[in-house]
């Protein structure tokens, strides 16, 4: 553990002997470049992303490659069953210096335009807060000159998560072009079609063109930035493990008032069945879910560092207290979750009816870690079920079955994506560190593990290549939900951060 501190200390504790980017990349010229761009990003937004309409992910695709091409990238898709990625190869990389894979993302996650303060999410548009604090529109052209405000956001589906970082990489690389100056590493980038919806291609791609993605190190622009605005490194993500549990009872719908004390109602037995998960602190009780899950020292003391404010936390949050699996926000990250983000028996509002439905059905996803896999929780989940007296059954019963079991369900495994997790004593962490001290001359945040899940494992396990995961966005960016946006500040240390990267040797 010693060394591992010593090691933190000298990459970032320390001043930076050079605390600015080299060839007159200051804050002006990053500015300019970001308000050069923005007609582009806007332009970007307003193509509707959702991975569940190819078509419109074929559009995204091709004005991908078309502006990639116009930064001196040899761009093309990667065919993916009408969804394609796209993959950019930087024209001026140099034979035998290390290659850098980027990866990025253009999908955005589905829209419920009603939800949102703006008629239509996939139109990007601009706002300021008022004199109530609230968000305004404002004209889009307060981002064109470089004195923008940085308090500017932002706000469309795909605005932070991902976007936003395109757009920042993309003018990044204007600027480097217009001042002549060349990266330090040799530069691909692969751009994904399907990350919100767990990226179930990308493993096949990866497979069909390793020689294609061949680099030394992956550097992933995802997820947000720790919160209190540092430049941020993330050596981890947690897996993910969706499962879909059914509980059956009658054959059919029944009248409630005919057969209330008679038929069982499949949804009392699956909230009580849920409810059993847990307990009033948030941690769950399933037998051996945590055993693997164990922190060192070290590890505790890489996560004391991060500075965290969890009072404003909670605040933003709208919550008194937070679950009790962890002591800390950080410490959470570190265990596997068991979260229900769905539930369904029968329908509510002004379309119920008064029946005891015949089914009851609940949507989980399980973030898993590198010690407690998808392949250990599910069985635990098996096992779980079944002792609370269930049969479990590959579908839906049969009337045999019907008669035999007193408690039927199912329990569905989705597509997993695993965990990984980087050394934070690793070439690529020394080499991130650096790269941003130089770029914002301060420590970055270290975090050992995200909570949330990207497709690191797809890529990094059969291209045999180190990772991290280098966030751009506000904390508070609201992605995933509605009201996405981001923070024109965010626009420019998130430059910075990936000037940083492509101006320091690897």
């Amino acid at each position: 553990m010693r060394r591992l501190l010593v090691v933190i200390a000298l990459w970032f504790g320390g001043a930076s002997a050079q605390a600015a980017l080299p060839g007159g990349l200051d804050e002006s010229a990053i500015r300019a470049a970001a308000a050069a761009e923005f007609p582009e990003y806007f332009q970007f937004l307003a193509l509707p992303s959702d991975s569940i309409t190819p078509a419109d992910i074929v559009k995204n695709a091709d004005w991908l490659v078309a502006a990639f091409a116009r930064r001196g990238f040899a761009a093309q898709t990667l065919e993916n069953k009408g969804k394609p990625l796209v993959f950019a190869d930087y024209a001026r990389n140099k034979p035998g210096r290390p290659t850098i894979l980027f990866y990025l993302h253009f999908d955005g996650q589905p829209v419920i335009a009603s939800q949102w303060a703006q008629v239509d999410p996939w139109s990007p548009v601009v706002k300021q807060r008022g004199p109530d604090g609230n968000w305004v529109e404002a004209p889009r052209d307060l981002l064109f000159k470089p004195d923008f405000d940085p308090a500017l956001r932002v706000f469309a589906r795909g605005a932070a998560d991902d976007k936003g970082p395109i757009a920042m990489f993309l003018a990044s690389f204007d600027l480097l072009n217009s001042h002549k100056i060349a990266p330090q590493v040799n530069v691909k980038v692969i751009l994904d079609s399907e990350e919100e919806v767990n990226s179930p291609g990308i493993a096949g791609v990866v497979a069909a063109h390793q020689t294609l993605l061949k680099a030394d190190a992956l550097v992933v622009l995802d997820a947000a930035e720790h919160p209190s605005g540092f430049p941020t490194i993330l050596f981890g993500n947690r897996g993910l493990l969706p499962l879909t549990l059914t509980v059956y009872g009658a054959k059919m719908p029944l009248h409630s008032g005919h057969y209330g004390n008679y038929a069982p109602n499949p949804a009392q037995r699956l909230a009580r069945l849920l409810a059993g998960m847990k307990d009033d602190d948030g941690r769950v009780l399933i037998p051996g879910y945590y055993d693997k899950s164990s922190l060192s020292p070290a590890d505790r003391q890489v996560m004391a560092a991060v500075p965290d404010d969890e009072t404003a936390l909670k605040q933003r949050l709208g919550i008194a207290a937070p679950d009790k699996v962890g002591a800390s926000y950080q410490e959470a990250l570190q265990y596997p979750t068991l979260n229900i983000h769905g539930m369904a028996a029968a329908a509510v509002g002004a379309k119920s009816a008064s029946i005891i439905p015949n089914q009851a059905v609940a949507e989980l996803d399980l973030r898993t870690t590198v010690e407690a896999s998808a392949d250990y929780l599910y069985p635990l989940m098996v096992s779980y079920i079944e002792n609370q007296g269930y049969h479990l059954v590959a579908q839906p019963p049969t009337d045999a079955e019907r008669a035999q079991y007193p408690r039927l369900a199912t329990l569905k495994r989705g597509k997993t994506d695993d965990a990984e997790r980087q050394e934070i004593d690793s070439r690529i962490g020394r080499w991130a560190g650096r790269a941003l001290q130089m770029a914002h001359d301060r420590s970055p945040v270290l975090l050992r593990q995200m909570g949330a899940t990207v497709p690191t494992a797809e890529m990094v396990v059969p291209l045999k290549m180190p990772f991290i995961l280098v966030p751009t966005v506000n904390a508070d960016d609201n992605q995933h939900s509605y009201d996405e946006n981001l923070q024109m500040g965010n626009f420019l240390t998130g430059m910075t951060s990936m000037l940083g990267l492509l101006l320091t040797a690897y």
